[in-house]
């Protein structure tokens, strides 16, 4: 997959011929919000695999092909060039993606890393003895590019009929799906969700229903609920059995904790219940996650850290879920919601204390939009990327891209006169976190939350990894 950052002027007609990508096809991975009118920074996925060469002051179709591994009649052929003489510096060529001509000064190392391919592939799929003796001309095969092996899970708080859709939608690119979440009572019952038409449907996609149970609402902070269970063992036996007895009703085959706003003196007995948990859940065959806080060191203080014991989590559960988003917070000033600087500290830390094959990147799929001036307690709207593009062409905005959070965001005046500002995903951004993820070997990744449409992330997360089924 190639990302095209949309310039001004440009239509989806001429992206399409730089690209020999129809629109329909373009459109179709995109689902543009209205393909006759794209704005300035807008991301656009393409669907190809070939290299795209731009003319540089000097160089000749013969030279070109000769570096690529194929002939001046096929790149002519290809992009309709009527005099192989004639070419000019700008000119963007399509070079299928087939070999590659050694040239001086080349290392495998660096051939590997230009085509996104591993040093081993290439090196087997030309059968080289000794990767240090590679020299100018030599032809190599550039084998097809290797995806990582890698869990995705989905959280969903859409119930019924109405979230199974969205199941039905999304569930080809889960390992696991969530619905969100059994709230625990302080005797250690659970306040009972409608997931029955989502589980059937994430059993149809092959994804298998991870159950998830919280302390929390919208509205309740849950610190002292969970300090009463979490400290009374005739409680938690009471909730684990009320638990095994949901899983095996209704076809759970794991459990997913989500215990927030964890009081800092509960540390401890939070620790030994994720212990109760796993030998209870183990020995009638399932597997036990966590959620916890995105922490930048052990001894971060506040409420939503300090309980989260990152080195006990990844000791004692299956897989620990960072809930690596909410920076741009719906009641906070604008910001961005997911970004990736802060998110690298937070992966620093935890893969220090948790074996990277247990840790999930916690990805957003939803966007804001705040009211500016912002003022305290003010709540952003919140919706998805496509709806964010939506409105950057209905406003005619321009979207920018911070390079250091790694995020597009824009400013707007609606028609009242009120300005706003919007920060979302998009093609760059989600690349970005997928890099990430592949940069430091996680297990996977998990979304909060489906049912806020963003099929660039779909497409992109098929083209970077094979999805564990």
């Amino acid at each position: 997959m190639l990302i095209h950052v949309v310039k001004q002027g440009e239509t989806l007609w001429q992206i399409s011929n730089i690209y020999r990508v129809s629109i329909a096809d373009i459109n179709a991975i995109n689902e543009l919000p209205d393909p006759n009118r794209l704005v300035v920074g807008q991301a656009l996925v393409i669907p190809s695999e070939d290299v795209f060469y731009t003319v540089k002051p000097g160089d000749t179709l013969w030279r070109i092909a000769q570096t690529y591994g194929t002939t001046v009649q096929f790149i002519a052929q290809i992009n309709r060039i009527a005099d192989p003489s004639n070419i000019y510096p700008g000119l963007t060529l399509r070079i299928p993606r087939t070999a590659y001509r050694v040239q001086a000064g080349d290392t495998l190392w660096a051939i590997a890393q230009r085509f996104g391919v591993s040093l081993q592939s290439l090196i087997s799929a030309n059968r080289i003895t000794n990767p240090n003796l590679i020299t100018p001309g030599m032809m190599l095969v550039i084998p097809g590019r290797e995806k990582p092996l890698i869990s995705v899970n989905g959280y969903i708080y859409i119930m019924g009929e109405p979230g199974a859709l969205i199941v039905r939608q999304d569930g080809e690119h889960l390992t696991y799906l969530s619905p969100f979440a059994y709230l625990i009572r302080e005797d250690g019952t659970l306040q009972s969700i409608f997931d029955a038409p989502l589980i059937q449907a994430a059993i149809a996609e092959n994804a298998i229903p991870m159950m998830s149970i919280t302390n929390f609402t919208a509205t309740s902070r849950g610190e002292n609920l969970a300090s009463v269970v979490l400290n009374d063992i005739a409680i938690i036996n009471r909730l684990l059995s009320e638990i095994l007895r949901i899983m095996s009703e209704k076809g759970y085959r794991g459990l997913n904790i989500d215990f927030e706003n964890v009081l800092p003196g509960d540390r401890e007995a939070y620790n030994r219940f994720l212990e109760l948990t796993v030998d209870r859940l183990h020995a009638a065959g399932y597997f036990v996650s966590t959620a916890v806080a995105p922490k930048l060191g052990a001894e971060q203080a506040g409420l939503l850290y300090e309980a989260h014991d990152y080195p006990a989590h990844g000791r004692i559960v299956d897989f620990v879920i960072l809930m690596t988003y909410e920076w741009g917070y719906r009641k906070g000033p604008p910001q961005a919601i997911s970004p990736l600087d802060q998110i690298k500290l937070v992966l620093d830390y935890a893969v220090s204390v948790i074996p990277r094959n247990k840790i999930f990147f916690g990805f957003q799929l939803y966007a804001r939009d705040w009211v500016l001036p912002h003022r305290a307690g003010q709540e952003a709207e919140t919706f998805s990327s496509q709806e964010a593009v939506s409105r950057a062409v209905r406003f005619g905005a321009e979207i920018q891209y911070d390079p250091v959070a790694q995020s597009p965001f824009f400013r707007y005046t609606d028609q009242t006169g009120r300005g706003h500002e919007v920060w979302f995903e998009d093609a760059r951004s989600a690349q970005a976190k997928f890099d990430t993820v592949k940069s430091y070997g996680l297990a996977g990744i998990s979304y909060w939350a489906l049912g806020y449409p963003f099929p660039q992330n779909w497409a992109l997360l098929e083209g970077n990894f094979t999805i564990r089924r």
